[in-house]
């Protein structure tokens, strides 16, 4: 039975990056990967047609699909919009209506790619880091929030940072799950010597761990963190933390490989129903050159087929095909290298493409 795949291409370089992972895909149809795709505006893209980031018609093809896949949304020209109509709400509100509370950042390290990294090569090479974070909740969720004016009559802003046991539990449970699966050690990241909140977050996680003994539990607070994710990443495995820290800490981690046009991501809620991504911007500055790094939104494809739709010999297979392109010496700009083949989006993806069929037909 075919699984129904909502496709958001939203802003910039969204929609070339989706078109070419959607082709990808679709040439493993043959094979026995049966997946339909239909596509709906969200962002900037659905304001302009709908005024809304979020039209009901793209939420409606959302809640009857298998899983979600999702380009990218904004642009300057909708910086001056009211907040709630601005593109970034549309991810905002998908993530809050789908409780999709749990997002996965891996930063891997390809071998071919470990001198693009600004660090030296032997710091980085063998990375291979999950982020887990907490992606419902916190100070980009709390309230009460806004600006007004204070007594003296300046402006102030104010956010509210929030977590319940709740919220920390599931995520934590999360983290410690994955961790099994991998080298069974968890870092919890917090600020508990400064803010209350995540003294809350220190002190569910520790409880939590008791149901884990198999699994080594740190702490570390989240400036220490953001250093030693420069100064020594390979000590890590899995990091769990909460929606700002974990925003802040996966985008440090993503120049860690090079590019952040190279990794992947995916944000669960508690029944694997999941919206897949790549963890970079809409690039306004490349959009409609087909210079676009195509490779984290087929990354991101096959967290999907892993998490969402129990596809995991097709993800594997997804995975060794961005691996040998890689190694082919194939390129596109945010990560050329003197002597490599430099491709376009539609050209890299046509590479991935081929790598997928060398390996079936043998």
């Amino acid at each position: 039975m075919s699984k129904k795949i909502a496709v958001l291409p939203g802003d910039g370089i969204g929609p070339e990056i989706t078109e070419q992972c959607v082709r990808v895909l679709e040439s493993l149809r043959p094979e026995g990967l049966a997946l339909d795709f239909e596509i709906a505006a969200v962002g900037g893209a659905a304001y302009d047609e709908a005024k809304d980031p979020l039209p009901q018609a793209t939420l409606s093809l959302c809640e009857a699909a298998d899983a979600i896949l999702f380009g990218s949304v904004g642009g300057p020209q909708y910086d001056s919009l009211p907040r709630p109509m601005r593109p970034e709400q549309g991810l905002l509100r998908l993530r809050k209506h789908f409780d999709l509370f749990a997002n996965l950042r891996p930063a891997t390290v390809f071998p071919e790619l470990a001198h693009a990294s600004t660090l030296k090569p032997e710091i980085v090479a063998g990375l291979d880091l999950l982020i887990l974070r907490e992606l419902t909740s916190d100070i980009y969720f709390g309230q009460p929030r806004g600006i007004h004016r204070n007594a003296q009559g300046l402006r102030e802003g104010f956010d509210t940072m929030r977590y319940n046991e709740a919220e920390i539990s599931r995520i934590a449970h999360v983290g410690f799950q994955t961790a099994l699966k991998r080298k069974r050690r968890l870092c919890s990241v917090d600020k508990a010597n400064v803010l209350e909140t995540t003294q809350l977050w220190r002190d569910v996680v520790s409880e939590i761990a008791r149901d884990y003994p198999d699994v080594e539990l740190s702490h570390m607070y989240v400036d220490n963190a953001a250093m030693q994710l420069v100064r020594q990443p390979k000590q890590f495995d899995v990091i769990v933390t909460g929606n700002m820290f974990g925003d802040i800490l996966s985008d440090e981690a993503s120049m860690l490989t090079g590019s952040i046009g190279m990794l992947p991501s995916a944000s669960l809620n508690d029944k694997q129903f999941g919206l897949y991504e790549p963890i970079h911007g809409s690039a306004p500055d490349i959009a409609g050159k087909g210079l676009a790094n195509p490779l984290a939104s087929i990354l991101s494809a096959a967290m999907m087929l892993r998490y969402s739709l129990d596809e995991a010999a097709f993800a594997d297979r997804l995975e060794a095909a961005v691996r040998k392109v890689l190694a082919g010496g194939c390129r596109t700009a945010d990560i050329e290298e003197p002597g490599c083949k430099r491709l376009g989006t539609a050209m890299m993806a046509e590479a991935v493409i081929a790598a997928l069929h060398e390996a079936s037909s043998r």
